[in-house]
């Protein structure tokens, strides 16, 4: 078996490779001229083929992954396969709740082993389009399929635990913000200075967003702009105002083309468009917020961390790039914090999904295109990459590099491993009687009164859930640290 030569280094020919890379985005104010998700997909899929200057493997795919998003589809990578002539492949659909790092993760694996030479991992959602029809109460239908992918890739628990569905945190923004109010006790924050540090953080991603020819919103905010509620910027969970939330109303897709090392040399694929990934990380053991024992530690992000750094023998410092997942500040920082990165260094490459975008279940794959194209430019030698699914409930890291790494592709798995590391705690659907508040939030949404909601823990150990209208309650956990302090329940309700 001969060698592939990659910037004249030896590499194995099963090595996987991204060879090319297509980001779409369209911003029709008429939402009958915008794209419907699946063609934002195809034509990131052609944008990835003419990328790696040999658009006829497009063809050759043997398989085509996505990520589920807001659209209605049953099996669009049988769609995409078709539209790029590519009548054999396989198609693979996950659901939200699945890591969109597994996708590539497996397409890499796949190739490594030997199962296939190629493959496409494409995702796109068009939130603009629908946000856009919704104001003049029309109708973004998207076209129907009948068939049904050849895999599909379920999580094999609930996101949410019932208790936290009952108390109106169907939203993640309330259940990342009880997190976050969790952190910010730990580190003897009070809520203002608090807000203060969440602001500034935010306001330096939106100055790497300006440098992102592909950001939505490439405007650089204030700290006042992104720390202060106003009528383009309202609350949504304190601390949380708009500018803090991942912004999911933008037409974007994203398609990564991989194949062997083997393969891009046959084709002639130029050795300066490969990119390798070395190792990949993840977690798939799913804990509900409310029954996490410890809301500051992310058991699966330490786990993950740890194991990457052991696989590639990276010291932190020798990190150029770094992308981490930015749905919600706390995700950062906790991450950070897993990982070992200082949180004075800059920690996103794309601008966060706030400017960047945050197109529904497929920003990782944004992020990955952009950390691809700046290691092409030279920006840096490796970048590494976080995922999230869920409020934090799965974990990945992922770090790609310009050169081959001295060992082979390497896949790991630390399910079980944070599985018997994670401690969880039982969540009471009703409680009357005193306990300790353990995170907390003021939830907003349009039309109703503010409402406080907390995360309560019992003599006991056990967790529950308690909200109240009460208006000099939500004043006093805007302005104080009411974690760690002990109230009175009744029957789910906080008591003054």
């Amino acid at each position: 078996m001969s060698r592939a030569v990659a910037n004249g280094e030896a590499v194995h020919p099963r090595t996987p490779v991204l060879v090319g890379f297509g980001v779409s985005s369209r911003r029709e104010e008429d939402w009958t001229n915008a794209l419907e998700p699946l063609d934002l997909m195809i034509e990131a899929a052609r944008m990835a083929g003419e990328d790696c200057g040999v658009p006829a493997l497009l063809a050759e795919v043997a398989l085509v992954s996505v990520p589920r998003g807001r659209w209605s589809y049953r099996n669009p990578g049988a769609a995409i396969a078709q539209a790029i002539g590519a009548d054999h492949a396989l198609s693979l659909l996950s659901s939200v709740g699945v890591l969109q790092q597994t996708l590539v993760a497996d397409a890499c694996d796949r190739i490594a082993r030997g199962e296939l030479d190629s493959a496409l991992v494409t995702g796109a959602d068009a939130g603009f389009r629908l946000l856009r029809a919704r104001l003049i109460d029309g109708d973004a239908a998207e076209r129907q399929q009948d068939d049904e992918p050849d895999i599909a890739l379920n999580p094999t628990a609930e996101l949410r635990h019932p208790a936290e569905l009952a108390a109106g945190l169907q939203m993640p923004v309330g259940l990342y913000a009880i997190i976050e109010s969790a952190m910010r006790a730990r580190e003897g924050l009070d809520p203002e200075t608090h807000r203060d540090r969440l602001a500034a953080r935010v306001q330096q991603m939106s100055e790497v967003a300006a440098r992102n020819s592909h950001a939505w919103d490439r405007r650089v905010r204030s700290i006042e702009e992104i720390r202060n509620d106003s009528p383009r910027n309202p609350m949504q969970a304190f601390p949380y105002t708009r500018a803090h939330c991942s912004s999911w109303n933008v037409d974007q897709g994203a398609a990564l083309l991989l194949c062997s090392a083997e393969r891009a040399q046959a084709l002639g694929i130029d050795r300066s468009r490969w990119i390798f990934p070395i190792a990949s990380a993840e977690s798939n053991h799913m804990v509900p917020v409310s029954a996490r024992a410890d809301l500051t530690e992310v058991v699966g992000a330490v786990l993950t961390g740890a194991a990457l750094r052991n696989a590639t023998g990276l010291d932190v410092a020798d990190i150029d790039l770094v992308e981490l997942y930015s749905c919600f500040p706390i995700a950062v920082e906790a991450y950070a914090k897993a990982f070992g990165l200082p949180l004075d260094r800059e920690l996103t490459v794309t601008g966060g999904m706030t400017f960047a975008g945050g197109p529904y279940n497929n920003y990782f794959l944004q992020a990955t295109c952009r950390a691809a194209e700046l290691l092409r430019a030279g920006a840096g030698r490796n970048a590494l990459l976080s995922c999230v699914s869920g409020i934090m409930t799965k974990q990945a890291f992922v770090l790609w590099s310009r050169t081959p790494g001295s060992a082979p592709f390497v896949r790991l798995d630390l399910t079980a491993q944070v599985a018997q590391r994670q401690h969880r705690v039982d969540v009471l659907e009703d409680l009357t009687g005193d306990a300790r508040v353990v995170g907390c939030t003021v939830l907003y949404g349009r039309g109703d009164a503010p409402r406080v909601v907390a995360l309560v823990e019992t003599p006991t150990g056990a967790r529950a859930l308690a909200s109240s209208l009460e208006a000099a309650l939500v004043a006093s956990f805007e302005k104080e640290e009411w974690v760690g302090k002990t109230v009175r329940v009744r029957k789910g309700e906080l008591m003054a």
